[in-house]
């Protein structure tokens, strides 16, 4: 026959005071842990950073963006008197009107191979007479005036 452990009284008397400590043992570390912990630090107000100002833009790339459009409205002028008179006011931002000109007609590894050499002058009446702008600005130089002193183009 089997023997029966809790009907003995010691052995009730064991699994109630296990049972009593267990209980009690799990209500006193909740106490402890929200007894010990400290009060939560004071939080320090954070004022947003002012917006970061919008940089100016560099001379070379207010120059770029000016250049860009000077080029489509020669390349998109109406009349000849109107490319003319635009190619005159393009020819004040170089240093002179034999200003070089590359295009870039290949690049490799950090090599590039341009097409022949030409003038502004030169890119400038072109763009007249083709009425096409297949170009864009991928380098400038500026000289100590603000002048754009060379200029490398790409294929759009």
């Amino acid at each position: 026959m089997k023997k029966r452990t809790l009907q003995s009284p010691l052995s009730r008397l064991v699994f109630i005071a296990l049972f009593g400590l267990l209980a009690m043992g799990a209500c006193k570390s909740k106490k402890k842990v929200v007894a010990e912990t400290p009060p939560p630090a004071p939080v320090e107000k954070v004022e947003p950073a002012p917006a970061p100002k919008a940089a100016e833009p560099s001379a070379e790339e207010v120059a770029v963006g000016k250049l860009e459009n000077y080029f489509s409205s020669v390349a998109n002028a109406n009349s000849i008197q109107a490319a003319n008179s635009t190619i005159q006011e393009v020819l004040g931002m170089f240093s002179n009107q034999e200003t070089p000109v590359l295009i870039v007609i290949y690049e490799e590894s950090g090599i590039k191979d341009y097409d022949e050499p030409t003038t502004i002058a030169k890119y400038l009446n072109y763009l007249k007479d083709t009425k096409k702008n297949l170009n864009f600005i991928s380098d400038i130089r500026l000289d100590g005036s603000g002048r754009v002193s060379e200029l490398e183009l790409r294929r759009k």
